[in-house]
């Protein structure tokens, strides 16, 4: 499988490994993405979890609630100056707010209901507006909802037989919320990791302790023990609370369902990162300078 220049710059934004490491990836695995992110991470050269959610466009993330349905909308626009400015913004949460009140069926749907004031919003601030996609939870429980400064954000779906609108329930609502924010987990608990996430996490695992040079009647135990631990790094409910490291997320919300006396229990989250997977143009000054006063 071949590969190209685009796709040497697109590991190197997922991974922050140098462009020669990441040609040498990509040839190692005969262009596969996946695989030449696994392999980076083996030769210790990347630190792949914690640049996958690294901003690559331009835009806002754009929320909106009700007692019910929680909305998570992202619209993308060339340059940080447009992001910023109001009439970018308040399209953005009308965007938000249609989804609320109507429920669109599919990013489409939601496309089509305002391509026009896109459309008119791009000739009027000179930058292409992309409405890119939005995600919409509906709960017969509670619904926790965060937006981290129009750059991250996350709704939580809670079951509860716990009154919803309690001081208390909105408390561990917005922190359920927030914490997804921070700690990006990726299951909500031990029992949703598959078996193929294991393995490629187990296969990882291996070839780091043999880069290490560690004997090769140790690595199965090391790996056996590192996996073991798995849960602790990437399920909600086994993560350390951020905002408390000494209580699990499981823990935290067995005490508010004992304080509240009712059934607490997390059902799903939703996580989005403004830019994940949207190839950042850039813009060479020195250049432009050049073509403005023709010496290019």
């Amino acid at each position: 499988m071949s590969f190209s220049a685009s796709d040497v710059k697109s590991l190197r934004e997922k991974t922050g490994a140098g462009m020669m490491k990441c040609k040498e990836a990509l040839k190692e695995c005969q262009g596969d993405m996946d695989a030449a992110v696994d392999y980076l991470r083996t030769k210790g050269l990347a630190a792949a979890e914690k640049k996958q959610s690294r901003v690559a466009a331009e835009g806002i993330i754009a929320t909106a609630s009700n007692a019910k349905l929680g909305v998570v909308v992202e619209i993308n626009c060339e340059t940080d100056f447009v992001a910023k400015g109001d009439d970018f913004k308040a399209f953005a949460q009308s965007a938000a707010d249609y989804v609320l009140s109507n429920e669109p069926a599919d990013i489409n749907v939601l496309k089509d209901a305002l391509g026009s004031e896109a459309s008119e919003l791009t000739l009027k601030l000179g930058e292409k507006i992309d409405i890119r996609r939005f995600v919409a939870v509906k709960s017969e429980g509670g619904l926790g909802i965060y937006n981290h400064g129009g750059k991250i954000g996350v709704l939580v779906e809670i079951n509860t037989t716990a009154d919803t609108t309690s001081a208390e329930f909105q408390e561990l609502a917005k922190d359920l919320s927030m914490h997804v924010a921070a700690a990006n987990p990726k299951f909500v608990s031990g029992d949703e990791i598959d078996a193929d996430f294991k393995k490629r996490e187990a296969d990882i695992y291996a070839a780091q302790l043999k880069e290490q040079g560690k004997p090769e009647n140790m690595i199965e135990k090391i790996v056996e023990g590192k996996l073991r631990k798995l849960a602790t790094d990437v399920c909600l409910l086994e993560q350390k609370f951020v905002k408390n490291p000494d209580l699990s997320v499981k823990k935290l919300v067995a005490e508010v369902a004992a304080k509240l006396g009712a059934d607490i229990s997390v059902k799903s989250f939703h996580k989005i990162n403004l830019g994940e997977g949207i190839e950042k143009r850039e813009d060479n000054l020195a250049d432009e300078v050049a073509k403005m006063t023709g010496k290019q």
